[in-house]
């Protein structure tokens, strides 16, 4: 008997484990109230912002020459002095992106999105409406294919999942 419950006790708590590539998810992007120069008025827009990389190089700079005698024999060692020097090896980014208005970003409309990520095996959460780190989580793998590394869902894959309009010229 005591068996039995604790298989069920084991299997109820199943959902509610941390899903740790949530946990991970990096916060260098931000939905933005400001617009890139040229934005359409009433467009709402994103920025993911990749740091620069700098990598850190040691050299050994000889400040003398060894002292060597005719036979070979070393009279005095070369001196050397240790330098560090930093160099940038990836500029910084800045990507722009528009996103869904935060009038769109109803609950509905997050359960939409939620429903369409566990579809493609991507959200493993309840749908319950809310952009919580989970679906952030979810929406970052969705778009890091696509060039976009953020948990902010961008208009683009928000039309791509069927959620959103496509304009037609």
């Amino acid at each position: 008997m005591a068996v039995a419950c604790f298989g069920l006790s084991v299997s109820a708590c199943v959902d509610s484990l941390p899903d740790l590539d949530a946990l991970n998810e990096p916060e260098v992007s931000r939905l933005s109230q400001v617009a890139p120069p040229g934005a359409e008025p009433g467009t709402c827009w994103g920025k993911h912002v990749t740091p620069a990389v700098i990598e850190t190089v040691t050299l050994q700079v000889m400040m003398q020459p060894a002292e060597v005698l005719a036979d070979g024999t070393v009279r005095q060692p070369a001196i050397f002095k240790t330098e560090t020097q930093q160099q940038i090896v990836q500029e910084r980014k800045e990507i722009w992106f528009q996103t869904p208005c935060q009038e769109q970003m109803t609950p509905e409309f997050v359960s939409s999105v939620q429903r369409a990520l566990a579809a493609r095996y991507l959200y493993r959460g309840s749908v319950n409406g809310e952009m919580d780190a989970r679906t952030r989580a979810a929406v970052r793998k969705y778009q890091k294919p696509e060039g976009l590394d953020s948990g902010i869902l961008s208009l683009a894959a928000a039309r791509k999942l069927g959620l959103v309009a496509v304009k037609l010229d």
